[in-house]
């Protein structure tokens, strides 16, 4: 093996910066997937992700049709463009599949997410717990003497910003739905 014929001084940039400045950036999109209401539906389409590598960010799944009893299933993923359009078309080839939009490039869409937090303490922590929660415009769903439980809605990185200044309060549990997204306007 040879050794890098590197000058000193030949670059200010760090060695950790080396990447190929012609590789593909990695994006993370938001797809709809409106699908038939039957078993064995969401294992296929999570199979399709799981079998050629690709990684699930986020997943919702509900009933949005009973008379037609369609599901719509919205998933965060990333990866190159290449790979998000080889996800749209093998998605789109899946037979209980009706529709897939990607979100992220068909416009201006609304995301939102649920998330409960059950924050532990007493004293200042709690009173400081309750402030914070009035600024984000949390609820506070249950509460004890020691705890609390606030239900949170909105974007992912509001509750990921919601998350980090709870911690240090005493938070010790949280449970997130997951993305819900629809395209806005007409």
């Amino acid at each position: 093996m040879s050794a890098l014929n590197i000058k000193k001084g030949a670059t200010s940039h760090s060695a950790y910066e080396l990447r190929d400045p012609h590789a593909e950036v990695i994006e993370t999109h938001t797809l709809a997937v409106l699908v038939d209401n039957e078993s064995g539906v969401l294992a296929r389409v999570i199979g399709l992700f799981s079998g050629r590598g690709y990684n699930i960010e986020s997943l919702t799944v509900a009933e949005v049709d009973h008379k037609g009893h369609l599901s719509r299933i919205t998933i965060v993923t990333r990866g190159t463009p290449q790979v998000i359009e080889q996800i749209k078309a093998q998605l789109a080839r899946l037979v209980p599949v009706h529709e897939v939009h990607d979100l992220t490039v068909e416009g201006p869409a609304v995301q939102r997410e649920l998330a409960l937090f059950k924050v532990v303490g007493t004293g200042d922590h709690r009173v400081e717990a309750l402030r914070l929660a009035d600024i984000f415009r949390a609820n506070v769903v249950d509460s004890t003497l020691e705890s609390f439980v606030f239900e949170i809605t909105g974007t992912a990185e509001k509750i990921d910003a919601f998350a980090d200044l709870m911690r240090p309060l005493g938070l010790r549990e949280i449970a997130r739905t997951g993305i819900a997204a629809l395209a806005r306007g007409a």
